[in-house]
């Protein structure tokens, strides 16, 4: 099995001549958090889209664990370990915490939305559901219906309903966007605790986050892959630093 867990091979997006991805190469490490980071408008969005093929790939190919998965369905990429947690809070917010993460386990065992089955069935889901909400601190709130919940805590919902899907590859979009500081604190942290023996590729635009559990960093810039490496190496990027902030001096620290 390679090292890589995903990799894209001269990835390109076109949009009516407009060129949103443009001969991107990337590559995960197997077991690491790997940041997608770049200016507004640098097609971050656009590369998650075609990774999960909600957008198919005007040129270039995609492998999941040495496998071609360039035109497989979104369903397919997902039964593979491809499991993508979206930029806008993804959860039911009428039911409780705990049958959101139940829904999430019944679609990784097949049994998606049945709500009709007995409570004697579902109730059989209670106990790993319950083991994946103490994993991301929702615990205390296995009863509190979601719309309740503050931000920050949805986020950590919508944290554990992909990890009941057993993802091998989580992409997480923006997961600390709309947050305050004590907020993007504990989802930061979190992350890096999920992280264990899993593969994370993440979006993210607040670089203190990145700079504290990144482990490798690609640095998009209209469409095309800037620089890539450690955040210590990639702050200190003359290039990178003039897309961000229009200088070549100092450093990316703390700039989102």
């Amino acid at each position: 099995m390679t090292d890589y867990i995903l990799e894209t091979r001269n990835l390109v997006k076109e949009f009516r001549g407009f060129i949103a991805v443009n001969d991107v190469n990337l590559k995960v490490r197997r077991g690491t958090i790997h940041a997608l980071i770049g200016p507004n408008g640098a097609g971050k969005t656009t590369c998650f889209n075609l990774l999960t093929k909600f957008l198919t790939p005007t040129a270039g190919q995609i492998f999941f664990n040495g496998a071609e998965i360039t035109h497989e369905a979104p369903a397919d990429i997902a039964r593979r370990g491809i499991i993508r947690s979206f930029q806008i809070s993804a959860v039911f917010p009428q039911l409780t915490v705990l049958e959101n993460v139940r829904i999430g386990l019944q679609r990784s065992t097949g049994q998606s939305f049945h709500f009709w089955r007995s409570d004697k069935i579902l109730n059989r889901l209670n106990d790993r559901a319950l083991e994946l909400l103490e994993e991301v601190d929702l615990g205390s709130f296995a009863d509190e219906i979601t719309v309740n919940l503050p931000y920050g805590r949805k986020r950590a919902l919508e944290i554990a309903t992909t990890l009941a899907m057993d993802p091998e590859l989580m992409l997480l979009d923006e997961p600390t966007q709309g947050m305050g500081h004590e907020d993007v604190d504990r989802v930061t942290q979190l992350i890096k605790k999920v992280s264990e023996g899993r593969s994370i590729l993440m979006v993210e635009h607040n670089m203190n986050v990145v700079s504290q559990i990144a482990d490798t960093i690609t640095v998009l810039s209209r469409g095309a892959v800037l620089a890539e490496g450690p955040y210590q190496e990639v702050s200190r990027n003359p290039a990178v630093m003039e897309a961000y902030m229009g200088t070549t001096s100092g450093e990316l620290e703390g700039a989102h």
